[in-house]
């Protein structure tokens, strides 16, 4: 146990993006899971950071504020974790503002790229339910496919059909996203970092250099226990995290459905062995 903390999970995602768990149905399952301490992190959203306080009762678990803001520069894809930022201050709502409209966009975009480039058509009903949609993107276009008969799974839709339209310049600078978190008091924490885009594996020294050049920009903290590391990731993540001195985190990256991750599966099995990095992060963090 570490800080009172025996089972955490700080990285899920709910129906606000691409989860399939509303809010009330993942603090559902985070309670009955026994989960003490857990944060939801939907992209380029922070809805349930704001309400989540609001719909815990005395007797549930502890609830820290989260973001995931999907990043790329020249250097490449990053995905950043904001943690227990202030919703009131303007920062962190730029930058959801800002990743909203690019994602708005993006979707629009992909829409008539599927029926240009392969034919495939969608009912006003459905494009219209899409676009109500609080944060669209590619799941969602994904399911609407399978459910269409376009594609067998959402994998393939993504995989073979959505991802064949490629995009510049429209998406939030790893810069923007932390310096975004720092304004509204939070705490910047790069997501899975040995995963670059798509199938990419970064590791070695192109590892700690993306690390150092994010550290350079204000990075405060790496998501050092992960659904998706195998034990030589994790144990390299951990090492930058001590060499730098800097925050550690845990997150399954649940979806629900949508993908087969249970929560809290993220290697961390044993709280009362988590690193320093990790109990100087809950000491640090607004917690509710």
């Amino acid at each position: 146990m570490i800080l009172g903390y025996e089972k955490i999970d700080l990285h899920m995602h709910t129906t606000i993006y691409d989860g399939t768990d509303t809010p009330e149905e993942i603090l559902e399952k985070v309670c009955a899971e026994k989960i003490d301490l857990f944060s939801v992190t939907d992209h380029d959203a922070i809805a349930v950071g704001i309400s989540m306080p609001e719909i815990l009762t005395k007797g549930d678990p502890a609830f820290i504020r989260g973001v995931e803001f999907s990043c790329r520069n020249e250097g490449g894809k990053y995905h950043i974790l904001g943690y227990g930022y202030d919703p009131d201050v303007p920062g962190i709502r730029e930058v959801v503002d800002k990743g909203h409209s690019f994602r708005m966009g993006k979707t629009r975009a992909r829409v008539d790229f599927l029926k240009e480039a392969f034919g495939f058509e969608f009912p006003k009903e459905d494009l219209k339910e899409l676009f109500a949609r609080a944060n669209p993107g590619k799941p969602h276009i994904a399911a609407m496919m399978v459910r269409l008969g376009y594609a067998e799974t959402i994998e393939i839709a993504m995989r073979d059909f959505i991802d064949r339209k490629k995009f510049t310049n429209v998406y939030i600078s790893p810069e923007e996203a932390i310096e975004g978190i720092l304004r509204s008091h939070g705490i910047p924490v790069l997501a899975h970092p040995v995963y670059g885009s798509g199938n990419e594996l970064i590791m070695g020294e192109e590892l700690e250099e993306r690390v150092r050049y994010l550290m350079d920009l204000g990075l405060a903290g790496l998501e050092c226990y992960y659904s998706g590391y195998s034990h030589k990731m994790q144990e390299q993540v951990l090492s930058l995290a001590e060499k730098y001195d800097l925050y550690v985190t845990a997150g399954s990256d649940y979806h629900g459905g949508n993908k087969l991750v249970p929560l809290a599966d993220h290697g961390l099995t044993d709280t009362s062995q988590a690193p320093e990095g990790m109990k100087r992060f809950l000491q640090d963090v607004t917690i509710f």
